[in-house]
């Protein structure tokens, strides 16, 4: 099988070693944007491959994470308020001001966890008494699938909560911060199979930034690697396609057509990052019958993003690893999280909690 290469031992070995080749003498750190990445190099321990002067950091890849209390608070004002609640299962469990929505299901409320909108859609049609909002959560990857489902005309008691999040405006966010020193970027390669390759020039083109999109086996992030080195050594920095069996330059053309139709840009806030512009994803006027924040009178009063001793903040943006935060497997574990990035599978806390310190 072709994915079969992209685990192969030796290759990986050679791959390593064209690393080494490349290597500066001096300390260099690259960011990936994709909990999925995380994953990877955390599960086949590729990290232990690299010279100790090469540093990974994970950067907002995880969709649950980022998702602001606020908006975790407005599902839980709908579910109390007698709506059946439906999402995906990572985002049941993420505290959010005072509960999770799997704790307001435990007291009552009516909260399912569903594979995709279609399973919401689904269950408005078997309960037309009932109101059914799907909490949409999710980067340009989950939209396009969300946007069909608008576009298919669903019942009238059907709405969406958006909470859907843009990858390359969080990157640039990263830009400004000025302590991190990033050296290059790995992208997510699923993103890019939606927007394309164009929306990540701006990192080269702009802020000099090598770049590279990957896909996601292990051989996929070490010939990424091996890309960014090479950039620097040769001076010629770009953007350059590693998941090209997967990515093309224009992206998916029809799912960014469906997604533009139903969704439009605008400015919103990430979980522990602030207001970042351009980021976000609501739903149009055309579409208004089906946008819950509009549907519903959601009232939300102060929302807490993070806990005192929580440092999730600080892992989204790579500024801390997960094991040196003081509540990390000690208060803060998968069972008693107090922070998103212990409840997801793309969390950089639960992947590290699972495969060890990093």
């Amino acid at each position: 099988m072709l994915v079969d290469k992209y685990k192969d031992r030796v290759f990986a070995e050679k791959i390593t070693k064209k690393i080494k080749d490349v290597q500066p003498d001096y300390p260099i750190k690259f960011m990936h944007v994709c909990g999925t990445h995380e994953q990877i190099i955390s599960r086949y321990g590729l990290r232990t491959l690299l010279p100790d002067n090469i540093e990974i950091i994970a950067g907002p890849g995880c969709p649950v994470c980022v998702v602001p209390s606020k908006e975790i608070d407005e599902a839980i004002y709908l579910a109390r308020d007698g709506v059946i609640l439906a999402t995906f299962g990572d985002m049941i469990r993420v505290p959010s001001s005072e509960k999770s929505l799997s704790q307001v299901k435990a007291e009552g409320a009516d909260v399912r966890i569903v594979y995709g909108p279609n399973d919401a859609v689904n269950i408005a049609k078997r309960n037309l008494s009932k109101d059914v909002v799907f909490f949409s959560v999710g980067f340009e990857t989950t939209a396009p699938t969300i946007a069909a489902e608008i576009l298919k005309e669903p019942p009238e008691n059907f709405s969406i909560l958006t909470a859907h999040r843009l990858i390359p405006p969080s990157m640039e966010l990263l830009m400004g911060i000025g302590d991190l020193n990033i050296d290059g970027f790995i992208c997510p390669g699923h993103v890019a199979t939606i927007i394309g390759i164009k929306p990540f020039r701006l990192f080269p083109e702009t802020y000099g930034m090598p770049t590279v999109i990957a896909g996601f086996e292990p051989i996929d992030v070490l010939l990424s690697l091996y890309l960014l080195l090479s950039q620097l050594k040769e001076g010629k920095i770009k953007v350059e396609n590693e998941y090209s069996r997967s990515v093309k330059e224009e992206g998916n053309l029809k799912a960014l057509e469906i997604m533009n139709e139903v969704f439009e840009i605008y400015s919103t806030s990430w979980r522990g990052m602030g207001r970042i512009p351009n980021s976000g994803l609501k739903v149009r006027d055309d579409f208004s019958r089906f946008d819950a924040r509009r549907k519903y009178d959601i009232r939300v009063t102060e929302s807490i993003d993070i806990h005192p001793g929580c440092n999730c903040h600080l892992v989204m943006v790579g500024k801390l690893y997960p094991h040196e935060c003081r509540l990390f497997a000690k208060a803060c574990t998968p069972q008693t999280p107090k922070g998103p990035c212990m409840v997801s599978i793309e969390g950089s806390c639960r992947i590290s909690y699972k495969y060890g310190r990093l």
